[in-house]
């Protein structure tokens, strides 16, 4: 193997090329200069680096952007133009076209990514640089910087403006014209589909119970009944299924061209190969695929089947509604479990908690849900779902609030509090007077927003608003209240959860079609010209031979059945056995998907295709598009870390707790999949023993619980980060020091300010119910730490806690005033008496809130800004070493800046963001996990690199046992008392878990007199009892109230990410793939989730745009020119639902964030609703025409955006199977995201081209040989081949092959694709599968079909009379060349998976082909003719020694001229493939590395006393053998090895091993080598 490793390829490029001086350009300032890479001078650190607009002197390197995927358009894409365009005044300023352009090569037109390309070879040597002339300095001043980022803005507003004009086309024009008459003729003329006007001011409803079932409302729009509350999501009704699936079959140019020529193979007397031989298979390959389409919807129409016959309580108090009792049992709730017996019989009754007489007869009917009617008045119970738009009447709740669920519309886990407006408190509280309420309700008209609401009652002449919280949606669930009563205001297609659900969902396609489509009208072309040539010949001969034959005299063929007959002999060069055995292999692929590695053992489910249409789109995404909640979280809220007196703390006492209840679920054979609960009602995930060390979540410093081992401190940290249980026994012991008196109060401050309800299971236990995840993690982590929530009533609540003498003891603290938490407030209060008499106001909320209502808020600010200045240049420093790896002049180790490539030398490839993606960022990874190798400038006290998210950690079991000895440098008493230090460190502890995705709030306290209460008591009163402007001032009343408090400590909430999150979206990135994530729930936790997830890096820029802060076109302008310079490491881009609506209405806006939106790393766009999704989806594959989408998502709110996607995903066994139902295919991890794309994808996406290749390969090889031979039988159509054998050519002999190809073909391992990500690259750009691709093919089918014949032909012309030299013998030779030909070339040339099947599929189409001749040998009829079969193979032809030497000599001529072709092709033009290939083939991937590693002396195993190396060691040993091993990664799997992506660049190294040179000194540290 070694000998090997010097011809392959290397990550770097040629290694003389970067030791030269080498021009540079710089695209902000328009300058060259030039650089020496041996010199190995850093660019120059500035401390305040940042990457602003004003910020034009640090541009390192040349930036060129190219397009992400090819359009129209020739020019440079928006930004691309200012970008390439020097500081010319004489240009025409309106026209980027003309704009500079680097003398570079420019990237080609390849629609995989959007590229911003780097030379990494040439970094800039900052005080060397050297300008060119005619270009200016480097160093010019900021006027002419400032003078040439004017020009450049106006450049791309000019392209913009061009853009516009674009979409007002004529293009753009034919379709608006189209689709209006479309609407006005087809929709509303024929179909009567009219659009609705708006009503006048809304539609008016009364509230009169019964009314509406007897005389249905009007719609004052359409002037009959509001719609039903009926649904439907298929996309076909029985009238509609057989022209719509007519239309989309035939809409497949093949199909259309089968149909053609299956209508002229029925007019008689045109047709040489029979009349039903292309229109029987065409229908029955129609009919199989309308059949599966049609069963695909049909499932869709039995979920809505189940949820239309779904059950609803009506008040129905004259008994209007006839009781369903013969089908009630079929009825089933959605969402929902059915009603149990107890359930029926309280269904008869009331259950106002009001009502005081028993009523003789029930007023609540039971009916399904699509026969409720607006006005009528429902009833819910505890987690039902909500059947109709409500507004709430009555909830029986604390104070009359309901909680609702709504996930299913927005992913946000939080409960809403909705409670009725104060007059149907008043008027609709018992069922007596809610029967005699005759208030209206005036709502407003139907629309999909679903985060604002106008509404109004009237109610005996007073009218109330009615706003968001007193609207109740379709899909949401009542919880933690036990009954509510609502009125329906809208109903079926008309809710919102409808309004923004897809209609008209488009069938999707794969993306090849579209090529395959462009190679039917190639080859209908190639036909064309087949019959033109063959029929200008036929007109040649007749001319001269056949007028001068008497025996022809007469015999003249008509023109018509010259033309048709060739079309019809020719038409099976598109054949239709590709489309046949396409849908075979798709089926066999199905099968194969069966994956046990993407089966989830703790919820017992594996991964489901529902189509099997789009195999092949899943090894070409570009784009992922994820929800949050539930596809990338488990909902789980986990209360992690705490800061109190100075001190940072770990809680993990509930990962042992669900570590035990995983395990004893697990042991129960009976249970499967997550259905217990833990205290508060949250589902617990079931995770196995196994997997527990993955499964704990962001915390790193601890080994495996049953681990004794003390982890070693590295020189220059901190000790890693002790846990709570260390706290509370220092607590025990020291009771009376200033630490442990904090410590107290902040405990108190987590058990009191919330706002829990405690319940009592049967079995004893405590529940909690909780309007937030978050505070049910708060009060469950109380409890851990000590303080239990036992009861909490109207006005009270009871803790239970242990003494510090350690009895058990149980106060009373009475609850004054709740000041509930607000989206605007950001905090939230509680005033509470304590047992002592005093009153003491709690406060929790976001730190930058909380800090200027502190007591010493000057000193806190100035903390916080110190804080923030070293956070801001431990940031700087991390972004600056990341542009520097990106130009090549930092390597913290074995010059990883020199990193080999797997490219070919001479391509002229430049995958520019590949190289930026994939070479460069994990470099970066690795360098954030080693953080120790760097000279930073500071150390901060508590150490990150022992606190990175998502990994077990324990601490030293002498810490746990609560030595005092311990608690030095932990326990600081000193600290504890310095108010300036606590600020200190408590604020660096946020900024620490902020960085790792943590959730912090603020905790502070202060005690008030009973007279400052009072007074303000009376202001707060007056306040919430306001009519006007209640909300704004009841804010102002807490300002009041919320001042001069003493900080308490922080809290760190974890959203607990699923299993593998982090990991799988790194690698998806190194794919090339970009991931968005798309979320309804807040900004401040979509950018958490982001930075544990790792979409956001510590070091990326996050660019907010908000509307209502910004002006958004400035603010995108800038943006671009940040982004366009290349001097940002990582970009994020978040924007909120609002201002992506304000950017849709605007063409300008929406055309600048979308080019920016591509270029950005990541996109999280948060508050989003449904169809904006769906938008964002659909506005991607506008904008990015090749670009492939997948989105995923768990919840009903993400099916618009899965039916949008060219891949949709959906995640089950979390929250439903609402998406997983409806999207293409299932999963039960976002982890198994990768092995389905990276694996999977990359497979059937090969095999489906190999497929479609070979056979467009085979039938040219076999029919142009029909095709060569009409020269020598005058051109008059008759076959070489024997009609029996020629009807079974493709079914009995050559489809096998092909099959068996695209069934089990695998160029590469499973484990190789994983571990190296960028292979994934493979598939989109499209290399399996192109034009050029199927040139080459058919190029060598040319060759091939002219070999055979010539030969063939060659041997029979010269033959002797005395053998058979008949056509008979000639076309089977010919025949069994084809054959054989066929099947070494599929099944042994290009198969790389050889198995026995595939070699067992050889056999059989080879001996069955001579079987075949022995069959028809023996029962052909004896009859004269120009085929003498009977018996001609035994007796005539097949005991000749010539006809056998000839079919040897021509397969092996063949078959020596298509191993020639590989050869060249493998030796001076490799691919990425075949080199993987060879190294699978030495080793595998992870032996050679680690060969590698040890020849360069890098790394060598180390080893403990009995040879096995420790956890820890091993983890090091991974990283000195892979330059990139994923940050966080916590194990010794092959799929966190690493090497680099493809490149353009061949050489003589093992791709993903870095250069043997060093720049620095080399510094040992335990067993690794590194560095400085």
């Amino acid at each position: 193997m070694r000998l090997q490793l010097g011809t392959m390829l290397n990550y770097n490029d040629n290694s003389e090329r970067a030791e030269t001086f080498r021009p540079q350009y710089s695209p902000l300032d328009s300058n060259f200069s030039s650089v020496n890479v041996e010199g190995g001078e850093e660019r120059q650190h500035h401390s305040s680096w940042r990457p602003t607009r004003s910020n034009t002197n640090n541009s390192a390197h040349r930036v060129r952007f190219s397009q992400h995927v090819p359009y129209d358009e020739e020019e440079p894409r928006g930004i691309d133009a200012s970008i390439h365009t020097p500081f010319d005044p004489r240009m025409d300023s309106n026209d980027p076209s003309q704009a500079y352009t680097s003398p570079l090569k420019s990237a080609d037109r390849r629609g995989d990514g959007r590229h911003v390309e780097y030379d990494l070879d040439a970094p800039i040597e900052g005080a060397k640089s050297r300008g060119l002339a005619g270009h200016g300095k480097m160093n010019q001043d900021v006027d002419d910087a400032d003078r040439d980022t004017s020009f450049r803005l106006d450049n791309y507003r000019a392209w913009v403006n061009r853009q516009r004009k674009r979409a007002r086309g004529p293009r753009a024009r034919f379709e608006k014209g189209f689709n209006d008459y479309y609407q006005k003729w087809i929709i509303e003329g024929l179909l009567r589909q009219k659009p609705l006007p708006p009503s006048r001011d809304g539609r008016h409803i009364p509230i009169s119970p019964g009314a509406v079932r007897k005389v249905p409302l009007v719609d004052e729009r359409s002037g009959g009944d509001y719609i039903s509350n009926f649904i439907r999501s298929s996309r076909y009704t029985k009238w509609s299924f057989l022209p719509k699936q007519l239309y989309y079959q035939f809409s497949k140019l093949a199909n259309f061209y089968f149909l053609v020529i299956a209508v002229l193979q029925l007019i008689p007397g045109l047709s040489t190969t029979g009349s039903f031989t292309t229109l029987i298979p065409l229908l029955i390959f129609v009919s199989i695929s309308m059949a599966k389409e049609g069963f695909d919807d049909y499932r869709r129409y039995v979920l809505d089947k189940t949820e239309n016959l779904a059950p609803a309580w009506v008040l129905d108090p004259e008994r209007t509604v006839e009781k369903p009792r013969d089908k009630s049992s079929k009825i089933r709730g959605l969402g929902k479990k059915r009603p149990t017996r107890e359930q029926e019989e309280e269904a008869r009754m009331t259950e106002m908690q009001d009502i005081g007489e028993h009523q003789e007869e029930p007023i609540w009917s039971v009916i399904q849900w699509q026969d409720l009617r607006v006005g009528d008045v429902i009833r819910l119970r505890r987690d039902h779902s909500v059947p109709a738009d409500i507004i709430i009447l009555h909830a029986t709740g604390h104070n009359g609030v309901a909680y609702i669920e709504t996930m299913a519309l927005d992913g946000e886990t939080n409960l809403k509090s909705k409670q009725a407006c104060s007059l149907f408190a008043k008027h609709c509280d018992t069922i007596e007077k809610l029967k005699h309420c005759r208030a209206e309700i005036v709502s407003e008209d139907p629309n999909a927003d679903l985060y604002n609401f106008e509404g109004r009652v009237t109610l005996d002449g007073e009218t109330r608003p009615l706003t968001l919280s007193d609207v109740v949606y379709r899909g949401s669930i009542l919880r933690n209240t036990d009954e509510a009563i609502g009125l329906v205001i809208n109903t079926g297609e008309e809710c919102k959860i409808r309004m923004n659900a897809n209609k008209d969902v488009r069938a999707k396609a794969p993306k090849m079609q579209g090529l395959l489509n462009r190679i039917v009208i190639l080859l209908v072309l190639v036909v064309l010209t087949l019959t033109v040539g063959c029929m200008g010949g036929y007109y040649i001969w007749r001319g001269s031979y056949e007028k001068h034959a008497p025996y022809l005299k007469d015999a003249t063929v008509p023109f018509a059945q010259i033309w048709f007959g060739f079309i019809i002999a020719f038409n099976t060069l598109i054949p239709l056995s590709l489309y046949v055995s396409l849908e075979i292999i798709k089926v066999g692929q199905f099968f194969l998907l069966d994956d046990v590695e993407m089966y989830d053992p703790e919820t017992d489910t594996p991964m489901v295709a529902n189509t099997t249409t789009i195999l092949e789109n899943l090894g070409q995404v570009n784009y992922v598009f994820s929800d949050k909640t539930g596809t990338l979280t488990e909902n789980k809220m986990r209360f992690r870390k705490l800061s109190v007196a100075g001190a940072a703390w770990l809680h993990d006492m509930d990962i042992e707790r669900d570590r035990l209840e995983s395990k004893s679920r697990m042991s129960k054979a009976d249970v499967k999949g997550p259905s217990g609960q833990i205290d508060g009602g949250v589902v617990a995930n079931v995770v196995s023993e196994r997997d527990e060390r993955a499964e704990a979540p962001l915390i790193n410093n601890q080994q495996q619980p049953n681990s004794a081992r003390i982890p070693r401190p590295r020189p220059g940290h901190s000790l890693p980060i002790p846990k709570t249980e260390a706290m509370l026994s220092y607590i025990q012991h020291n009771p009376d020091t200033p630490f442990s008196q904090k410590a107290r109060q902040f405990l108190l401050c987590v058990a009191l300010c919330h706002t829990c309800l405690p319940e009592v299971k049967e079995d004893g236990e405590i529940a909690f119910q909780a309007a937030s995840p978050d505070e049910l993690a708060l009060v469950q982590a109380a409890q851990d730490l000590g303080y239990l929530l036992i009861d909490r009533l109207t006005h009270s609540i009871k803790l239970q806690f242990q003494s510090p003498e350690g009895e058990l003891v149980t106060e009373t603290y009475e609850v004054l005033d709740v000041i509930e938490f607000s989206s605007k407030r950001k905090r939230m209060s509680i005033i509470i008496r304590m047992p002592d008499g005093r009153i003491c106001v709690f406060c929790k909320g976001a730190d930058n809130i909380m800090i200027a209502r502190l007591r010493n808020a000057l000193l806190a600010k100035q903390k916080a800004s110190a804080v923030e200045r070293r956070a801001s240049r431990r940031k700087s420093v991390e972004a600056e070493r990341a542009m520097s790896r990106l130009s090549g002049t930092y390597s913290p180790r074995n010059s990883i800046s020199k990193r080999n490539s797997i490219f070919r030398r001479g391509s002229r490839r430049i995958s520019t963001e590949m190289n930026r993606r994939s070479i460069v960022s994990d470099d970066l990874d690795t360098w954030l996990t080693r953080r120790e190798t760097l000279d930073l400038d500071e150390s901060a006290g508590y150490d990150e690199s022992y606190n990175t998210p998502r990994q077990s950690i324990v601490l030293s079991p002498v810490l746990l046992a609560g030595s005092t000895e311990v608690y030095d440098g932990i326990v600081d008493e000193f600290i504890a008392a310095d108010d300036g230090a606590i600020f200190e460190r408590c604020f660096h502890h946020i900024g620490e878990f902020a960085s790792e995705g943590l959730r912090t709030l603020l905790f502070a306290y202060r005690y008030v007199s009973d007279d400052e209460y009072q007074e303000w008591k009376q202001t707060y009163r007056a306040a919430t009892t306001s009519l006007v402007d209640r909300q704004k001032r009841v804010e102002d009343a807490a300002e009041l109230i919320e001042r001069d408090f003493d900080l308490a400590g922080a809290s760190a909430i974890e959203d607990k990410l699923q299993q593998g999150v982090p990991e799988t979206i790194e690698k998806l990135r190194r794919a090339n793939i970009k991931v968005w994530m798309l979320t309804g729930d807040k900004r401040e936790t979509a950018i958490n989730i982001a930075h544990s997830a790792r979409l956001a890096k510590p070091f990326s820029e996050l660019y907010i745009l908000d509307t209502t802060v910004d002006d958004l076109q400035e603010k995108i302008t800038s943006t671009l020119i940040d982004v366009g310079r290349g001097m940002v490491a990582h970009s994020v881009l978040v924007v909120d639902g609002h201002t992506l609506s304000v950017i849709e209405k605007d063409e300008s806006l929406k055309i600048m964030f979308y080019d920016l939106a591509v270029r950005m790393d990541s996109v999280i766009c948060c508050r989003a609703s449904p169809s904006q999704k769906a938008g964002l989806v659909q506005a991607i594959r506008e904008t990015v025409p090749s670009s492939l989408t997948l989105a995923i998502g768990d919840g009903s709110n993400d099916i618009a955006m899965i039916q949008a996607s060219h891949v949709g995903i959906g995640i089950s066994g979390r929250e439903g199977l609402q998406a997983a139902r409806v999207a293409d295919y299932s999963i039960a991890q976002f982890r198994f995201l990768q092995r389905l794309l990276l694996v999977h994808g990359r497979w059937m996406y090969l095999r489906t081209a190999k497929y479609i290749l070979a056979t467009f390969w085979k039938e040219l090889v076999f029919y142009i040989i029909q095709a060569q031979y009409q020269h020598f039988n005058g051109y008059t159509g008759t076959s070489i081949y024997e009609s029996w054998s020629l009807t079974v050519f493709n079914a009995l002999f050559t489809s096998l092959p092909v099959i068996l190809l695209g069934i089990f073909e695998k160029d590469l391992q499973a484990e190789t694709l994983l571990a190296i990500p960028e292979l994934y690259a493979f598939g989109q750009r499209s290399e399996a599968f192109n034009f050029k691709k199927y040139i080459a093919w058919m190029f060598t089918g040319a060759v091939d079909t002219v070999v055979i014949f010539m030969m063939v032909w060659g041997f029979y012309k010269d033959i002797l009379f005395t053998e058979n030299n008949s056509l008979f013998p000639l076309g089977q030779l010919a025949f069994t060349v084809a054959v054989i030909l066929i099947n070494v070339k599929i099944l042994i040339l290009e198969c790389y998976n050889q198995t026995a099947i595939t070699f067992g599929g050889f056999a059989i189409s080879i001996l069955g082909w001579f079987a075949w001749n022995l069959f028809i040998g023996s029962i052909y009829p004896l009859k004269f003719g120009q085929y003498i079969v009977r018996g001609a193979f035994i007796h005539e032809f097949g005991n000749k020694l010539g006809w056998w030497a000839t079919a040897g000599a021509t397969i092996a001529a063949v078959v020596a001229f298509e191993l020639g072709l590989t050869a060249l092709q493998r030796i001076y033009f490799p691919k990425d493939q075949h080199l993987w290939q060879e190294i699978e083939r030495e080793g595998g991937v992870s032996e050679v590395l680690k060969e590698h590693a040890a020849e360069e002396g890098r790394a060598a195993p180390p080893t403990g006393g009995d040879g096995q190396m420790d956890n820890e060691d091993e983890l090091e040993y991974q990283r000195s053998l892979s330059p990139v091993l994923s940050e966080g990664s916590g194990g010794n799997t092959l799929n966190e090895l690493h090497a680099p992506p493809s490149s353009t660049q061949r050489s003589r190294r093992l791709p993903g091993v870095p250069s043997t040179k060093t720049h620095g000194s080399i510094l040992h540290k335990g067993r690794r080598i590194q560095t400085a």
